[in-house]
């Protein structure tokens, strides 16, 4: 049995979900990957796992914590800055780890993803859904508009104006200080 998710948001994305394993707790840092929440970091990666509906398909251990970090690194340069040339080369090299297979099922066409290494299968899986996410809604990618918050999500509103990671923690504390600020005026 892994343990509880620590982390304020998750059921993003999974390429998104893997970019908020990291995030600000109370003004600190905190790493899902780095002993967040008292979890050594393969507990993280079992966590992670579970969290995103991929613990049946690959194992937690270091070599796949290894390749999960690096394409952690290169989603967050690729998010951070679309058209750096680097980060799409990043992400790239990732991708050249695994790949998806035609193929016929009872119930019609298919697919089947391949990974030479199955270590690679959950970094494939982000940098992959990343690229699902670029192809169906690239300017629905968001950061949290709180300057203390690091975390992204995947706008689904219906007009695409959300900016909050959460109403009930950045959102509400933004209304709060705005509020505090117009009474202090008075």
């Amino acid at each position: 049995m892994t343990a509880a998710d620590p982390r304020p948001l998750t059921g993003e994305p999974v390429a998104l979900d893997l970019l908020n394993t990291r995030w600000n707790a109370d003004g600190e840092p905190q790493d899902l990957f780095a002993g967040a929440a008292g979890l050594t970091r393969v507990e993280g990666l079992a966590v992670w796992l579970e969290t995103t509906g991929l613990a049946g398909r690959f194992r937690a251990d270091a070599p796949t914590l290894v390749h999960l970090l690096t394409a952690r690194e290169a989603l967050a340069r690729a998010v951070a800055d679309p058209a750096d040339e680097k980060a799409r080369a990043l992400v790239d090299a990732v991708l050249e780890h695994g790949r998806i297979r035609a193929t016929l099922t009872t119930e019609g066409p298919g697919e089947r993803t391949e990974f030479a290494d199955p270590a690679w299968g959950p970094a494939w899986t982000a940098a992959r859904d990343y690229l699902g996410l670029l192809d169906s809604a690239p300017g629905r990618i968001r950061a949290c508009a709180s300057e203390d918050c690091t975390l992204y999500f995947h706008d689904v509103s219906r007009n695409g104006t959300r900016r909050w990671c959460s109403m009930a923690a950045c959102g509400n504390r933004a209304k709060a200080a705005r509020h505090y600020a117009r009474t202090r005026e008075r």
